[in-house]
């Protein structure tokens, strides 16, 4: 007998290993549809392309949500402090000894006095409200996301008189450095008449950009002893603006900060003066998560019905094979390879496009606008003025195993369905 009356190994009457190279062989000759076949080829290219956009559009919604949050808190942290000491019914006396006592605390890095209050600002050419800021000079210059952030003029002197407003409230107004801007404030001096407003002219030493809108369009900086005099705070401030090493360890400094700063204050924390902004924030990521997830659920049960028509169609070369000795296994293993081919395929694709989608989504985002004509993620609507994006890469990863895991499960019925094929019933008639 010769060596060409033995079974060749991966083919049906032979033994093939899992997943070997006859079971490979026949997945990918039905994934090549021919013409008859050209609807099932449709359902698996909608069924890939389902899979693509699904992986494409988690990545890339979750990056910009992430980016969007990361760039809101170093704004908001940036400018706001992570923890304020306010007086409870009046405004903080002897804040010098108090912010000593409190920069003492381990894992404060800063204690600064500041007194704030809100005015109507006005210029010759607009006026609206702001928000003033009393600080003293080395204090602001300390903020670096103003003093690295400044685009004309300079904080040098600033002690000395002056004020630093933001970039967009300047052109709003139609004032340049050197201009001088007209400050109202309600708590004026007490006459026989009532309460006079308080007006007051400064000149504008210098403004600055920290590239978010609301900050920008209404933040007013002025030395803390002129602010104490405009405020009538006398020889209090409005609050200590304190800042930690780690913002996420805020609720272990507390208790300590509460203790220095005595029964006379309340001390509040930035997660709880942003509490509902941020909570909003990580409920509308969760539910656009859940969302978008749904994609990748429709896009799996175009697998399934994809491979059930294949199956169906393909019953008589199933039935043949298996009388050739083909095993049920090797079978539920082909067409297994079938579905999940389309998966693998789908989700690696998206995920490059995603990702590179992300890594360009600025340069995308002003190729769109300019495009439409149209004004594409507004800095007065979404307080940022440019588009940002953070890739998570545990986000990613989860994305990516979520639809692998779809992709496959996907496949099992109807593997299952073409391996449990009776031979003699799909010939029968044949």
């Amino acid at each position: 007998m010769t060596d060409a009356s033995y079974p060749r190994e991966g083919s049906p009457t032979g033994k093939s290993r899992p997943f070997g190279a006859f079971e490979w062989l026949l997945a990918m000759r039905y994934l090549r549809a021919r013409r008859r076949e050209g609807f099932i080829s449709v359902i698996a290219g909608f069924s890939f392309a389902g899979i693509l956009l699904g992986v494409a559009t988690l990545i890339i919604v979750m990056s910009v949500m992430n980016g969007f949050r990361t760039e809101l808190l170093s704004k908001i942290l940036g400018l706001n402090g992570h923890m304020f000491v306010r007086g409870v019914g009046t405004h903080v006396m002897n804040y010098d000894d108090m912010a000593g006592r409190i920069g003492e605390i381990p894992g404060v890095v800063s204690v600064m006095p500041l007194v704030e209050g809100q005015v109507m600002v006005s210029s010759p050419q607009n006026a609206g409200g702001a928000i003033v800021r009393g600080m003293r000079e080395r204090d602001l210059k300390g903020l670096t996301t103003v003093s690295s952030s400044i685009v004309a003029g300079s904080l040098d002197g600033f002690d000395e008189g002056g004020v630093v407003i933001g970039s967009r409230l300047a052109q709003s107004l139609g004032l340049i450095v050197g201009d001088s801007i007209t400050l109202l404030s309600p708590r004026g001096a007490i006459t026989p008449f009532g309460t006079a407003p308080r007006v007051a002219a400064y000149e504008i030493v210098a403004v600055f950009e920290i590239g978010m809108s609301e900050y920008d369009a209404s933040f007013v900086f002025m030395p803390l002893d002129e602010a104490r005099n405009y405020f009538r705070t006398f020889e209090g401030v409005s609050a200590l603006e304190i800042r930690i090493d780690n913002p996420d360890r805020v609720n272990a400094v507390a208790p300590a900060v509460r203790a220095a700063a005595g029964n006379c204050c309340d001390v509040l924390t930035w997660q709880q003066t942003n509490q509902s902004f941020f909570s909003a924030l990580q409920v509308e990521r969760n539910v656009m998560f859940l969302i978008l997830t749904l994609i990748l659920i429709v896009a799996s049960l175009n697998i399934v019905s994809g491979l059930i028509m294949l199956v169906k169609d393909k019953g008589r070369d199933i039935a043949v094979l298996r009388t050739m000795g083909a095993t049920r296994g090797a079978v539920m293993r082909a067409f297994f390879i079938s579905g999940a081919s389309i998966g693998v395929a789908g989700t690696l694709a998206g995920f490059a496009l995603g990702t590179l989608f992300c890594l360009n989504i600025e340069t995308l985002r002003q190729w769109l606008s300019r495009l439409s004509g149209t004004e594409i993620f507004s800095p007065e609507v979404y307080f940022l003025s440019r588009m940002p994006a953070e890739i998570d890469p545990g986000e990613v990863t989860a994305v990516v195993l979520m639809a692998l895991f779809l992709s496959f499960a996907a496949t099992l019925y109807p593997a299952w369905r073409a391996a449990s094929l009776d031979p003699v019933e799909a010939l029968r008639y044949e």
